[in-house]
């Protein structure tokens, strides 16, 4: 499966979770789905059937609210039976609304933002200085970068050397109060992290040529930590969710969901 269509099979996934589940935060799942296909697709060292293998890649997910494109990816790549989706948000299954370690395949348990990218630099200095090969990929939301506990990580991490950290921005412009830009501006958000002594690599977040040619830069050993700023669209792949606030929260109704599975099928 290519990782083009590695992404609509998530989308098709994450949809199907939320709708049955009546849940949320379907708009910054499908932002990043094709930033998990890329990584889960041609990047990420991992074992499905051995998910606790010490010379694995890390991949931490800090937006732990949008986790149901995560967990259909995990699903897809056989860390667990896609059947288990089906119990997504319900009572005694253990996927749940946001990310949690008890599900084969996912580091760490997310929801309250900022605090998997501190985590995610103690992954990477523990690797460098058990000097092991793996490397930690961190995924957090744009509107979580008003947080001051990310920016203490990102003002360590070069201090550190981490060349084996990725972090990778989400930057669909709109967090759950409205735009980026009129909550706290980032901008100039490439320009910060190269003063704060980071890597920079600007992409398209959709386009999965350009984030393979992304990653692959990002793999480079020379002493800095790396940053993929990818540039996404809020509910991207279903037309009238596109750049919409509303679908931070709202969970689609019958026709909307025939309409999304249309739509993402075609």
């Amino acid at each position: 499966m290519t990782s083009v269509e590695f992404s609509k099979e998530i989308r098709l996934k994450t949809l199907e979770m939320v709708y049955k589940a009546k849940a949320s935060h379907i708009g910054g799942a499908f932002s990043m789905a094709d930033i998990l296909a890329v990584l889960y697709t041609d990047i990420l060292r991992i074992y499905p059937h051995a998910p606790q293998a010490t010379d694995r890649d890390r991949f931490v997910l800090s937006k732990g609210h949008a986790c149901t494109s995560l967990l259909a990816t995990l699903a897809i790549k056989d860390f667990f039976p896609v059947e288990e989706l089906g119990t997504y948000a319900q009572n005694g299954s253990r996927l749940l609304s946001h990310t949690s370690h008890y599900v084969p395949g996912v580091e760490l348990s997310a929801g309250s933002l900022g605090h998997a990218l501190p985590v995610c630099v103690g992954f990477a200095l523990a690797a460098k200085r058990k000097q092991e090969q793996w490397k930690t990929y961190c995924l957090v939301s744009d509107g979580e970068l008003n947080e001051g506990s990310n920016w203490e990580s990102i003002l360590l991490a070069p201090q550190l050397m981490l060349d084996n950290l990725v972090l990778i921005v989400d930057y669909n412009k709109i967090q759950s109060l409205g735009a980026v830009k009129d909550v706290i501006e980032l901008e100039p958000l490439k320009q910060k992290f190269e003063a704060f002594r980071w890597d920079v690599f600007e992409t398209d977040g959709h386009d999965h040529v350009a984030l393979k040619l992304a990653f692959t830069a990002a793999m480079q050993e020379n002493k800095r930590p790396k940053v993929i700023i990818a540039h996404t669209v809020k509910g991207k792949g279903v037309s009238f969710m596109e750049d919409k606030l509303l679908w931070h929260y709202k969970s689609p109704d019958e026709k909307q969901y025939s309409e999304a599975i249309a739509e993402l099928s075609a």
